[in-house]
């Protein structure tokens, strides 16, 4: 293979792997300089000669390729002969007669002078320099897109991950843990998600998207509603249980901006965009303020609170309510009230609240449906009993043999109920 070949053969290459032509040319004389080194060794002193002194000239369109070695003519007694960019008279009177001390030689070489291993090595090496190029334009590229949402196509489901390709071919992942449990993945469809994170494996780069951060909730309010992307509405802060519901605290210096009602859109056309996105996920959306009570009200929404103790020391909030309010502060499976702290950064605690003198009243069974199953419930009503004292009322070994209930799960009903008025 001549320089012609080589170089044309590389340029092909590299243009198919979208490498400009300067990146190009610098790769071709890394190649060719480290041929050099290869080729004429080292110094006296045992190290490898500097190239500064030899002349490359690449023209990649056209597939050319020259190579100049420069040195200096000196007398052959000094003591500098034997530097690598240094000539003796005699030799350089062998190429030119003419020539005289201190003027310079410019000899070409060419590459058939490397040798056929030399050249075959050159070859590989720009190859896998195009290679290694390629991997680190796309880690920088994706490095710039961490936070930023993306759409792939799925190509193959894994039980860790999901594997998409991008609109270039890449490969990149969801992984399981950065999935909606409800998500559902088939061949060939298009999947969007934020970048998440970019790393270096085993010196490949791993691309992995995420579904479950708030970050990819809060594109998704940048891309449905204007006036976030336009910076008119400002989310302050984003709390999910990806798939189930999230809360979202938004808040506008503009005050002729309604910033919860801009979010949800008429009719709830801009939040529905973004639910249907999320698996119906249930998004809460409030506005914020720096009045803690105030935004602790807000934030355990649809629940009304009577009154409210804060213990900053501590970061613990007493949230105190009418018994009938406190299962919607809870929410189902306390996600509520679990998704109100986050949003607070408080931990709340809820109590009932009694009238003064008022002896701790009864409690109705459907308020404990966060914790007993909506089944077991059904069967303690089914023998007359609808509310907590009215079961206490009863020993184990009664509610066993009048429902049908194992004795484990009514150990935990009971369990559940004397908690409530400890």
């Amino acid at each position: 293979m001549d320089a012609h070949e080589l170089i044309q053969s590389f340029a092909e290459f590299a243009k198919q792997k979208n490498i400009d032509r300067p990146t190009m040319i610098r790769i071709l004389e890394d190649v060719f300089r480290n041929m050099i080194r290869k080729k004429y060794g080292e110094d006296e002193n045992g190290n490898p000669i500097p190239t500064d002194n030899f002349d490359i000239i690449v023209n990649a369109e056209k597939g050319d390729l020259e190579i100049y070695r420069i040195r200096e003519i000196v007398d052959d007694d000094s003591e500098d002969i034997w530097e690598h960019n240094k000539i003796s008279l005699s030799e350089a009177q062998r190429i030119e007669p003419d020539f005289e001390i201190g003027e310079e030689v410019s000899e070409q070489i060419f590459i058939e002078d490397f040798g056929r291993r030399a050249v075959t090595t050159a070859r590989q090496t720009l190859i896998q320099k195009v290679k290694d190029l390629e991997k680190d334009i796309l880690f920088q590229k994706y490095k710039d897109l961490v936070g930023e949402i993306i759409a792939g196509e799925v190509y193959q489901v894994l039980n860790k991950e999901v594997l998409l390709t991008d609109g270039e071919g890449n490969e990149i992942a969801v992984p399981r843990g950065e999935q909606i449990q409800k998500d559902r993945y088939r061949k060939g469809e298009n999947v969007r998600a934020i970048v998440h994170k970019v790393e270096m494996v085993n010196g490949n780069p791993k691309i992995i998207l995420s579904r479950t951060s708030p970050v990819f909730l809060e594109r998704l309010f940048e891309q449905e509603v204007p006036e976030v992307y336009d910076g008119l509405i400002t989310i302050k802060k984003v709390v999910r249980e990806p798939g189930e519901r999230a809360k979202v605290a938004v808040e506008s210096y503009d005050d002729r901006i309604d910033p919860v009602g801009a979010c949800v859109g008429m009719k709830g056309s801009r939040i529905h965009a973004i639910v249907r996105e999320l698996q119906n996920e249930n998004i809460d959306v409030i506005n914020y303020t720096e009045n803690l009570e105030l935004y602790i009200q807000r934030a355990l929404s649809p629940a009304k609170i009577t009154s409210i103790k804060i213990d900053k020391d501590n970061g613990r909030v007493s949230v105190y309510l009418k018994p009938d309010q406190v299962s919607l502060a809870i929410g189902k499976g306390g996600l509520n009230i679990k998704l109100a702290s986050r949003l607070v950064g408080y931990e709340i605690d809820v109590f009932r609240e009694l009238a003064e003198g008022q002896v701790e009243e009864d409690v109705d069974l459907s308020e404990f449906s966060d914790e007993i199953e909506s089944w077991v419930i059904d069967e303690l009503n089914r023998i007359g009993l609808d509310t907590a004292k009215s079961v206490l009322a009863l020993s184990k070994d009664e509610l066993v043999r009048r429902t049908d209930l194992e004795e484990e799960t009514v150990d935990n009903i009971l369990n559940i109920l004397k908690k409530e008025f400890e």
